[in-house]
């Protein structure tokens, strides 16, 4: 009769699971720090924020930053921008990286190479920020949602990462719907699109972080203030009260300040980040294990 004793630690493993238990501990406390200050500092008053008193805990709670906020119609305005870039963006970027992956995947494609290379060679050079933006007037793409939509469609790692997790998936399955008579874009559609969920979810909240985030270039290119998104927005909210010691006054006498301001517009536009990343980041290893690590 056989038994099953368990498993005997040295007294290293034992130190090395407390070692790596306390830097686990660290590096949590470390990334949940920013995310708990900046909620505290979005419900406390502006006087205490202002001088310096919020550490970690909110002190002298109250929503009057938030409600500020919510009541700005710019607010919702640049909220509504950031969500139509963010949407329209991601799935305007996955037309065009998902076929491009999938015919670089192909053996067949002629001058494969070749395309792959010069697709890899604007990971390291372009042309540069001067030229870039003098292309985007020329094509009549400034202070215009479709030129932030089109300009930043494609990525050259995100055409990589799919192409090598298409590369990975048996051709046998393109064999038999062959048979079937299926044509390159049926094949496309019904068995590899179905088969490369997990890569098309990561490249998918890799697109969508990108377009969320985008500030520089929607600031550059975006004049209409209809048109900017929330990044641009928080921006202008820093830029204009810390500029004008009327508003920063206005603010301290109605219970808030320009800190917790900044603070709510955070708390407020990382709410769909929050809800959303746990949603997919089950996809999301998958997808960059399979994707990146060609066999």
């Amino acid at each position: 009769m056989m038994t099953t004793s368990s498993p005997i630690y040295s007294t290293g493993d034992r130190w090395f699971g407390r070692v790596n238990l306390l830097l686990l501990s660290i590096f949590a406390i470390g990334t949940l720090y920013p995310l708990i200050y900046v909620f505290s500092l979005s419900i406390s008053s502006g006087a205490a924020a202002s001088a310096g008193q919020v550490w970690l805990w909110p002190v002298e709670i109250t929503f009057a930053a938030i409600e500020h906020v919510m009541n700005d119609r710019m607010f919702w305005i640049s909220y509504g921008n950031t969500f139509y870039y963010t949407i329209v963006g991601t799935l305007t970027s996955l037309a065009l990286i998902i076929p491009a992956a999938y015919a670089l995947s192909k053996p067949r494609l002629m001058a494969r190479r070749y395309f792959g290379f010069f697709i890899a060679f604007t990971m390291w050079f372009s042309a540069g920020m001067i030229p870039f933006y003098l292309n985007l007037r020329d094509l009549d793409l400034l202070d215009s949602r479709w030129g932030i939509v089109i300009s930043f469609a494609v990525n050259a790692f995100n055409i990589i990462l799919m192409r090598n997790f298409f590369e990975s998936i048996s051709p046998s399955f393109e064999e038999a719907a062959r048979m079937d008579g299926a044509n390159d874009f049926q094949i496309l559609w019904k068995v590899y699109i179905p088969l490369a969920k997990p890569a098309i979810a990561t490249v998918a909240m890799l697109c969508a972080i990108s377009r969320w985030n985008g500030y520089f270039w929607s600031m550059v290119l975006l004049q209409d203030e209809n048109k900017i998104p929330l990044q641009v927005y928080l921006k202008k909210v820093i830029v204009d009260v810390s500029l004008t010691e009327e508003a920063a006054g206005a603010m301290t006498q109605q219970g808030y300040s320009l800190e917790t301001v900044t603070g709510a517009i955070i708390v407020l536009s990382i709410i769909p980040v929050m809800v959303f990343f746990p949603v997919i980041q089950k996809y999301f290893t998958k997808g960059v294990m399979m994707g990146g690590v060609k066999e």
